[in-house]
């Protein structure tokens, strides 16, 4: 059983907390009683979603940081231990993607998603990590995908970033799991976001998209029971199992034809 009643009185950074999956995270903690830190680079959407919180009694605190800057975790970090706020969960939430055609693609947006997928993630669980450490106490929640079981044309710099985002949860878990540190990887599928538009996906929709609240609901009670890796529906579940058993090629293949721009 999940003790979401651990998190009670705890502060949480959430990052990308704008908007999407990171909003519904937000929502879903300050159910459970948690003191949220909210990091993102758009103020205005930040500051509503504080607003609506802390009209329901949560204490919130904003930090405006864009974490395709390499100082942006620094900065983070800076704003909350670094003035005494004792953050017990980090949800590396932050990411970006892009469809297309990689040989025609935007090489800016290409490498937005590896420092702030990637880069922004260890930076932050590298500044973080070592106080959960210190006080044998801490949760991080990572955000992968289910694009991260296999490679996949067309947001192929993505799929190989949340690849790398699950490896590293899963690696670090064993490494702080006797402090009392707990991380687990979130692996969703389609969601109700902003992230298709954001990565110039409109052909990709017209699939069935989860509700984030409820990616957000599972994700907080498998972090609180320690779970490493989190796929919250079944048809990921099931695609994730296939993977072991099918070449990398053959799936690629299909994906190929699947997603293939027009």
């Amino acid at each position: 059983m999940a003790n979401t009643r651990e998190f009670n009185g705890r502060w949480a950074l959430v990052t990308g907390a704008s908007a999407g999956i990171g909003a519904a995270l937000a929502r879903e903690l300050a159910m459970h009683g948690v003191k949220l830190i909210l990091t993102a680079r758009r103020k205005e959407r930040l500051e509503a979603l504080a607003a609506e919180l802390t009209a329901q009694g949560t204490e919130v605190r904003i930090v405006v940081a864009d974490l395709n800057d390499p100082a942006a975790p620094g900065q983070i970090y800076a704003a909350t231990e670094g003035v005494g706020l004792t953050v017990d969960i980090l949800v590396n939430n932050a990411g970006l993607g892009q469809y297309g055609f990689f040989a025609q693609s935007n090489i800016d947006q290409e490498l937005s998603q590896v420092r702030v997928n990637c880069e922004a993630v260890v930076r932050l669980t590298r500044l973080f990590v070592p106080r959960m450490v210190e006080r044998r106490r801490g949760w991080v929640l990572v955000l992968a995908s289910t694009a991260s079981f296999q490679p996949v044309p067309y947001i192929t710099t993505y799929a190989a970033t949340k690849a790398f985002d699950r490896f590293f949860a899963l690696g670090l878990a064993a490494e702080v799991a006797r402090f009392g540190v707990k991380l687990t990887a979130l692996c969703p599928g389609p969601t109700e976001s902003e992230f298709v538009d954001m990565a110039h996906g409109t052909p990709l929709k017209g699939r069935a998209m989860q509700p984030a609240p409820d990616v957000a609901r599972l994700a907080v009670a498998a972090l609180a029971r320690g779970q490493r890796t989190i796929i919250p529906y079944f048809g990921g579940k099931f695609n994730a199992l296939l993977v072991r058993f099918l070449p990398a090629r053959l799936i690629t293949r299909y994906i190929e034809k699947a997603a293939r721009p027009a």
